[in-house]
């Protein structure tokens, strides 16, 4: 299982669009979604990083990716980003609430549900998902599908708040299961990838049984 320690970032207001230079600021390390969990079906791998920070009432997300196409469809939350060029952050705050997906495509089209499998998900109420403030380097509008070398950025400012089942005030001191996915399901070239593996037989990322572990600093 794959551990990182998230650090802690003494900001106060902190928009997505200022995260980039915040990280190299501060000396935020990236890590790599390169774990082709499916290779003999989908051996496809785009390059992926993430890094993490924290403000305490925060996450601070950001993922850098090339490809060789992109795709933003899906242009109102809630809907089907993960058809598109998309990152996801799985994580499970506790042991007894269940986990949360949040999905987002290259535009900022954000996807946050919470359940304990696959079926049967919560998605979050709006006021949860306008808390989530994004900046995407390829803007917020929609688009079909762009062929050729891509590269893009995706960075997400995520209040505690927005984890709508739970009860968080303060991360410092906690310690959050959690993985990192790439996808691109309706993509020219569909893809399946992970930051901690996952032993499973055909693509699942609703899978907490595989999740590494944040330790908040």
């Amino acid at each position: 299982m794959k551990q990182l320690e998230v650090k802690l970032l003494e900001c106060q207001q902190v928009k997505a669009v200022d995260i980039p230079a915040l990280f190299k600021d501060n000396g935020v390390s990236y890590n790599k979604i390169d774990t082709v969990d499916w290779a003999a079906e989908y051996p496809y791998c785009p390059s992926v990083e993430f890094a993490i920070a924290h403000k305490g009432d925060a996450i601070l997300l950001h993922y850098r990716v090339e490809e060789d196409c992109v795709r933003a469809e899906a242009g109102t939350d809630l809907g089907p980003v993960w058809q598109d060029s998309c990152c996801e952050f799985f994580c499970s705050p506790d042991e007894e609430g269940g986990y949360y997906n949040l999905e987002s495509n290259c535009i900022g089209t954000v996807l946050l549900c919470n359940g304990k499998g696959r079926e049967n998900r919560t998605h979050a109420p709006a006021a949860a998902l306008e808390q989530i403030d994004r900046w995407a380097s390829l803007g917020r509008e929609p688009f079909e599908m762009r062929k050729g070398r891509q590269t893009w950025e995706l960075a997400l400012v995520v209040p505690v708040s927005s984890y709508f089942r739970h009860t968080l005030e303060n991360l410092s001191g906690k310690t959050i299961r959690a993985n990192f996915y790439k996808c691109g399901d309706k993509t020219s070239q569909p893809h399946f990838l992970s930051w901690n593996p996952i032993a499973l037989p055909s693509p699942d990322f609703h899978c907490p049984a595989f999740f590494g572990e944040l330790k908040f600093l």
